[in-house]
């Protein structure tokens, strides 16, 4: 990723005092630029055979189906020209629909489901799509400050040619109440960008009667990229 093809205002600042852990974890002194001797060019490339059968549908891992409302999200990945982003590993993760993380540290009061983890990845296709089946994630506390209660999102790590290239940004759902109150998603300066961080409910990508679709493009670079580093 060259960062100087972002647009000032899009990415979020390193520290954002609103959210407060950036106070202590954000770096102090300006960033530098690292020129390899050789370019990174060649890595363990992404290849179909490292997908499990199922790692596209998040529902299908327990004996029965999860509890919560059945959703199916798919967008495109692509350059600063619109062309597609071919073959890239996208892994996601994600709160179930009580809000709560399959993980030790999450013991906030909120039922795990035995039959929903929250873990997917695919590749993007020849045309840059991806597409995969889950839950619709519910919001949490997470202490913050005072009745601090995250959006319902979903997390994106997105690998470029070699896995030495990472970004990592987060995608919510319209119409959310708790965008004005969340310093996460107000980290990022510029409305406009922010906006790109929210799906778009997609009647297209809707499947019959069994769940809703969302659609959700990633844009790398660019005036119109989407905000990374949430």
């Amino acid at each position: 990723m060259k960062f100087d093809t972002i647009e000032p205002g899009i990415w979020p600042e390193l520290i954002y005092p609103a959210y407060k852990s950036t106070v202590k974890r954000g770096p102090l002194q300006p960033n530098l630029r690292i020129e390899a001797p050789v370019p990174v060019t060649q890595n363990i490339v992404a290849a179909p055979r490292i997908l499990l059968p199922h790692d596209a549908d998040l529902t299908v891992h327990g004996e029965s189906e999860p509890l919560g409302e059945k959703i199916v999200v798919t967008g495109r990945v692509v350059d600063e020209d619109g062309k597609p982003v071919r073959n890239s590993l996208i892994e996601v993760w994600q709160a179930n629909s009580a809000g709560r993380y399959w993980h030790s540290k999450d013991q906030h009061a909120a039922p795990l489901d035995p039959n929903f983890h929250g873990l997917g990845k695919m590749l993007t296709d020849d045309d840059g799509r991806y597409r995969f089946v889950t839950i619709k994630p519910g919001p949490y506390p997470w202490g913050n400050h005072d009745k601090a209660w995250r959006p319902a999102h979903i997390h994106f790590s997105l690998f470029g040619n070699v896995y030495a290239q990472r970004l990592v940004t987060q995608m919510y759902f319209p119409n959310d109440p708790l965008f004005d109150y969340d310093p996460i998603f107000q980290s990022v300066p510029d409305e406009a960008a922010r906006q790109r961080l929210i799906s778009r409910f997609s009647l297209e990508h809707t499947v019959g009667a069994e769940m809703l679709g969302y659609e959700f493009d990633i844009v790398l670079r660019g005036r119109n990229a989407t905000p990374m580093g949430l």
